[in-house]
């Protein structure tokens, strides 16, 4: 990075343009919306469009060359910089009126995940964290769990359709069964327990970067390891995940690819 760019004011003005996120959501959770649906039959609102705009105009105006990714309006400006934005990831949980939703941003450099900000109003908490600078929950250090044998560890999974249809779900199944038990928490509150010693293992299937971005460098500073189920380090085309504390990451990495 460059000597004029401090990662500390960027990690401040991801945080400001969460909150902004924030005020816009909590507005549309009292007030209700009118859900659309996009080509690939997935739910939109008015919530995820505003709340986009008002995190664009924050970090646009700090960083105007700055290139960004959001998962409303896509993609403009190219560089060493990459701000990756999911506004309202959780949209169906927001119209169905359950708290698992969040803003997501990450800032990537050359290709490096550097920061991560997790904000879930609703549910109440935000977690936020910068490559060599600890994880946080609401200004509260936090370190994964010291979880050291699959019989002792909680496993989450969220979105695993596609894993269903994988020779790894019988492997899942085994490490379900060698495991102290199962939760489905999904979206961003399995990443923030895992971060925060709550769980031990994290796997998805079917994920899109802007919605794990954050997440990876949260519970990388956190203490755990972040990959894709074949091992390999976040990135643009990333498409699922196994998140977990650094002893069980590579016993259930190892087993998931015994197929």
């Amino acid at each position: 990075m460059s000597d004029t760019f401090s990662l500390q004011q960027a990690l401040d003005t991801a945080r400001e343009a969460a909150q902004a996120a924030a005020e816009v959501i909590r507005h549309y959770w009292r007030h209700g919306v009118r859900v659309e649906r996009k080509a690939d039959d997935t739910p939109v609102t008015v919530a995820d469009r505003e709340a986009e705009q008002a995190i664009r105009r924050i970090i646009g105006e700090r960083y105007p060359d700055h290139a960004f990714y959001g998962e409303e309006f896509g993609r403009q400006g190219e560089g060493d910089f990459l701000w990756l934005v999911d506004p309202l990831d959780g949209t169906k949980s927001f119209v169905r009126r359950t708290p698992f939703l969040s803003t997501q941003i990450a800032l990537m450099h050359r290709g490096q995940l550097v920061l991560g900000v997790s904000s879930a109003p609703i549910f109440g908490e935000t977690m936020w964290a910068t490559v060599g600078g600890g994880a946080f929950l609401d200004g509260e250090t936090v370190h994964v769990a010291g979880t050291d044998t699959l019989a002792q560890a909680s496993i989450s999974t969220g979105n695993v359709a596609t894993l269903t249809a994988d020779a790894r779900w019988d492997a899942l199944g085994q490490l379900i069964r060698d495991s102290n038990r199962i939760r489905g928490y999904g979206d961003f509150c399995h990443y923030h327990l895992l971060a925060r010693g709550g769980l031990d293992v994290v796997v998805e299937s079917d994920v899109n970067i802007l919605d794990i971005a954050a997440l990876a460098v949260i519970v990388r500073e956190a203490g755990g390891v972040f990959s894709d189920l074949d091992g390999n380090e976040p990135g643009l085309d990333t498409r699922s995940v196994l998140a977990a504390v650094p002893v069980l990451h590579e016993t259930v990495l190892r087993r998931l690819q015994r197929t």
